[in-house]
């Protein structure tokens, strides 16, 4: 049997999602920018894209930057704002992606800017009072993501969001995950920029999106040259995948985005691990979590090892992020919840999609029990 539970890092693109981006591979092949009957074609359908975009989102159509992927609009929303402020103050949490974090980072050790990273509880979640304290009168910008990719943890948008428009400092949130699992008003969330990515909803690769709340300033173009996207993000537009990006949005909110399924199916899933295996956490398990996210700790093992056993019987996880997976370091997420480099190192992620089984989720709970006896057995931890 061949089971895939890494849909954190990527996921299948929806049959129908295929079925309506590929006349855009060739039929309709005109540039977006252009005034013949090719050209709007095409531009017609990035309008409507973004008008499925904009009804998920109960935005207006001219809040929505198509861009290349949730990490380029990160960066956009990032430099972009610190390219504008050119020095000041910028708030982050620790559990950051890699496009955020690193981002903050690197923009804090090369130009004027200090800063904050906030410290989260050990279920990964922001305080809003710690982040009150912490916004300063030159602080031009605070980014914490929606949900996190490697532990699922939902933060309290609303109330950071508050926290944040009351001191006036724009709050940018990373909703790679979030999107197409969680609904999103927003017209009512005090959020001013957003970031997502198409591939994480069973879209395409290679497209994401950038909200700008109205009547806020776009972040300086990370991108120069032409006038596309409104003079925001130069580049002919990715027509086929923007459409996908539309589509897969639309079908995302299918029974309530299929949330009773998934948490149906990621309690079997971890009360049959948790159950059969000893010396297992569950990690962020007193806080709202994304529904198809489950990340577990095996003590005494190297998540790497678990992978590959995994692997071996047609099983995908995941040690935590896909964009770090290179690094032999633990995860700085599970660090960040307070749990030690050994705890860090025996980190699995288990994350589902639409498309998984009751079949599937028994089938790991039968072969992962033999697979951490035996390299427990064998662990020089």
């Amino acid at each position: 049997m061949k089971v895939y539970f890494d849909n954190n890092a990527t996921t299948q693109v929806a049959p129908e999602v295929i079925e309506a981006l590929l006349p855009y591979y060739g039929q309709v092949f005109g540039n977006a920018s252009s005034f013949h009957q090719f050209g709007k074609a095409s531009a017609e359908a990035l309008l409507t894209a973004r008008e499925q975009v904009a009804r998920f989102f109960n935005a207006d159509v001219g809040e929505i930057v198509f861009t290349g992927s949730g990490s380029e609009s990160d960066n956009y929303v990032l430099k972009g704002l610190a390219a504008r402020a050119e020095e000041g103050h910028m708030i982050v949490s620790p559990i950051e992606h890699p496009a955020v974090l690193r981002t903050a980072r690197y923009l804090a050790k090369k130009l004027n800017i200090e800063l904050t990273e906030l410290r989260v509880d050990s279920d990964g979640l922001v305080d809003p009072d710690e982040l009150k304290k912490a916004i300063r009168p030159d602080t031009f910008l605070v980014s914490i993501m929606f949900a996190n990719n490697e532990v699922g943890t939902v933060q309290d948008m609303n109330a950071l969001g508050t926290v944040c428009q009351e001191a006036g400092v724009p709050l940018h949130t990373d909703a790679v995950q979030a999107v197409g699992k969680l609904p999103i008003n927003l017209s009512e969330l005090p959020i001013t920029y957003l970031s997502a990515s198409a591939h994480k909803l069973h879209g395409p690769k290679g497209v994401g999106l950038t909200y700008i709340k109205r009547k806020n300033k776009p972040p300086i173009n990370l991108i120069h040259g032409g006038h596309h996207e409104k003079r925001r993000r130069a580049s002919t537009e990715n027509v086929s995948g923007i459409v996908g990006f539309g589509k897969a949005m639309e079908l995302s909110t299918a029974d309530n985005y299929h949330r009773e399924k998934l948490i149906a199916l990621r309690t079997r899933l971890e009360e049959g691990i948790l159950s059969g295996i000893p010396k297992t956490t569950l990690v962020a398990a007193n806080a709202e979590r994304l529904s198809n996210t489950a990340n577990i700790l095996f003590a005494n093992i190297e998540g790497e090892s678990i992978v590959m056993s995994l692997d071996f019987e047609g099983i995908a996880v995941s040690t935590g992020s896909a964009c770090s997976s290179g690094s032999l370091e633990p995860s700085h997420v599970i660090r960040a919840l307070g749990y030690d480099h050994g705890d860090a190192n025996g980190s699995i992620r288990f994350s589902l999609s639409r498309y998984s089984t009751e079949e599937e989720v028994d089938y790991l709970i039968e072969k992962l029990p033999p697979i951490i006896k035996r390299l427990r057995s064998i662990s020089a931890l």
